[in-house]
């Protein structure tokens, strides 16, 4: 899809390099949140300490989008394939996010060190959130399309009370607008 008077070529930049920048943050953030869980597993491991499922938990979900964004980074991948994959990643950080939220938002770091951290992750997390919930979006919007061409532009099949379709029509009339 061209933009109106920028070549093809260019229009595909205009597009890929948004994409690249949101793959790297995931990317970023993803494994900024793997170092900051992992220090409080690597401290208990320190004092023969079993390390908490919770912990645990963001650590994997961290590791799941590491891989995720790099697999996705690969040229040859079509990402927008897999948004069934983006929803099931945005909820799981939605529960990081949950449960950590709950335990240190509310909580006053009065100096310690490992409380700050933690509410510093809880803030990385929902930003984690967010980078899956618009990869989530714009992959739904890409697939909708693609799907549309290629059924003539209506697609039938959809469930039209679904959330993302409401969405994907939004963002359809908003970008028909411009």
């Amino acid at each position: 899809m061209a933009l109106k008077g920028i070549p093809s070529s260019a229009s595909r930049s205009v597009h890929t390099i948004p994409r690249a920048v949101l793959r790297l943050l995931q990317f970023a953030l993803a494994l900024t949140v793997c170092g900051l869980y992992g220090t409080d597993i690597q401290n208990g491991n320190k004092h023969h300490q079993s390390a908490d499922p919770k912990w645990l938990y963001a650590v994997v979900i961290g590791g799941i989008s590491v891989v995720t964004s790099l697999i996705y980074g690969a040229p040859f991948v079509k990402s927008h394939l897999f948004f069934a994959w983006d929803a099931i990643l945005f909820i799981l950080w939605i529960a990081v996010f949950g449960v950590f939220g709950k335990m240190y938002l509310h909580e006053n770091a009065e100096g310690n060190a490992g409380v700050q951290r933690m509410k510093n992750a809880v803030w990385v997390d929902l930003v984690n959130v967010f980078l899956w919930l618009i990869k989530k979006l714009l992959v739904n919007t890409k697939a909708l399309k693609g799907a549309g061409k290629q059924a003539g532009a209506v697609i039938l099949t959809a469930d039209v009370s679904s959330p993302d379709i409401a969405i994907w029509h939004l963002i359809h009339d908003l970008s028909k607008d411009q």
